[in-house]
């Protein structure tokens, strides 16, 4: 459907139409209450806090022709106990709660997950003390029920398993995101959220304290390139506005003619591929298994899906930078290559010696937006609001990556708590 058709409904809907004109770029200009760009898995999460919550009228707007296609769909699908990050951090106060409420909300509604718990191991004598490191942060960020276990303990868990030492996580799980995500968004429109997909925001004005947001069908970007000038299909005045645009938050909020672009971060691209077990009667492992982390990941670990398939990943790669255009139309190369297995079965070894050759086949890759490069340690999410950026309303999500679906409906209650102030 057009997006001016389907916001004109939506706005009748909500008895809030305004009156439009034509502009002089042939586009026409509407208001409305919400806009929250993206409909990855953080950006539904927000849209239901602010219907279902704050009685707010929203309007997401996504590029695809689905939700959750992005990020949300291409990672391991784990809900994080919250021990790897600094405390008081955004990620670890975020990922504590969000695993709270993502459990809760699971039980309430019937979304499949399962908590299988988590072992980090060390199988080497210099990484024991990352593995104290780890349980002191844990403890720091109110993880519940850490502690250590003697290599025995942890393989009479998991008689597959070596390891040394290992840092047991009872907290830890597994989820289907994709029910997750149907039941957010079905919360959202039974609350008056309107979904708009094939359509992309490609650029806001201000005047004075009002967002005009630029939005054109996404069939119509793919045929512009970064060259081109793009006169938006319509423009819309929305009193608050959330870019939750993941891997594209960045490049659209450098479309914004009027931000400081200073306070837009740089942005990188990890990609991490997954390779899956070919089939074995029985899986060899019922746990997550975890390495001890690497420079831009956790680690190629063990997870499990809800059927018990056993699926390992993701390494780091760092990409290439790529323009802006085409990080809005999702232009990122998804190949999984099988001769990156080559570099998965060293690394698994490690902690499964017992792994076959010629026993891992090529699964799916998922990209990382982060907001630090190759080497550059931590970073935290960013969520810039006015004080950061100077523009009432608008609220940035930057560098959502892991845990950002542990964490989505507690980020979810921070930007509608920081948007209703």
């Amino acid at each position: 459907m057009k997006i001016t058709k389907l916001v004109r409904t939506f706005l009748s809907q909500n008895q809030w139409f305004k009156n439009c004109r034509n502009l002089s770029s042939g586009a026409v200009k509407e208001s409305v209450d919400c806009v929250v760009i993206g409909a990855g898995v953080v950006g539904i999460a927000v849209a239901r806090e602010l219907s279902l919550n704050y009685g707010r009228n929203v309007l997401v707007i996504e590029s695809d022709s689905s939700f959750g296609t992005g990020s949300s769909s291409r990672n391991s699908q784990v809900i994080h106990g919250g021990i790897y990050y600094p405390p008081a951090s955004l990620k670890g106060r975020f990922c504590v709660r969000g695993r709270r409420l993502l459990y809760e909300y699971c039980k309430q509604h019937g979304i499949p997950h399962k908590q299988i718990g988590k072992l980090i191991v060390a199988t080497r004598h210099e990484e024991v003390p990352k593995l104290s490191y780890l349980l002191n942060r844990g403890n720091e960020n109110g993880v519940e029920g850490l502690r250590m276990m003697e290599a025995s303990e942890a393989m009479a868990m998991e008689p597959h398993l070596q390891c040394i030492r290992a840092l047991w996580s009872p907290t830890s799980g597994i989820i289907d995101s994709h029910s997750l995500m149907l039941s957010l968004l079905g919360e959202a429109e039974s609350h008056g959220t309107t979904f708009c997909y094939n359509n992309t925001v490609v650029g806001a004005h201000f005047e004075g304290n009002q967002i005009y947001l630029h939005v054109s069908e996404t069939e119509t970007v793919k045929k512009c390139d970064h060259h081109s000038q793009r006169h938006p299909d319509i423009l819309l005045l929305p009193k608050l506005v959330v870019n939750s645009a993941g891997l594209s938050a960045a490049a659209v909020a450098r479309c914004f003619r009027g931000i400081n672009p200073g306070v837009i971060p740089p942005y990188y691209y990890a990609r991490g591929c997954y390779f899956s077990l070919l089939s074995s009667k029985v899986p060899p492992f019922k746990h997550l298994i975890y390495p001890i982390p690497e420079d831009g990941g956790l680690g190629v670990h063990v997870t499990l899906d809800l059927d018990g398939q056993i699926k390992f990943g993701p390494d780091v790669e760092w990409l290439d930078p790529i323009d802006g255009i085409s990080s809005i139309q999702n232009k990122f190369d998804y190949t999984v290559c099988a001769d990156r297995a080559k570099k998965f079965y060293p690394e698994i070894r490690k902690y499964y010696p017992s792994l076959k050759d010629d026993s891992l086949q090529p699964g799916y890759a998922g990209i990382r937006p982060k907001v630090s490069g190759p080497g550059e340690g931590f970073a935290d999410f960013i969520i810039q609001g006015e004080e950061s950026h100077g523009i009432p309303g608008l609220v940035n999500l930057f560098g959502i990556e892991s845990p950002g679906l542990t964490s989505s409906m507690a980020i979810a209650e921070h930007v509608a708590t920081q948007l209703s102030v």
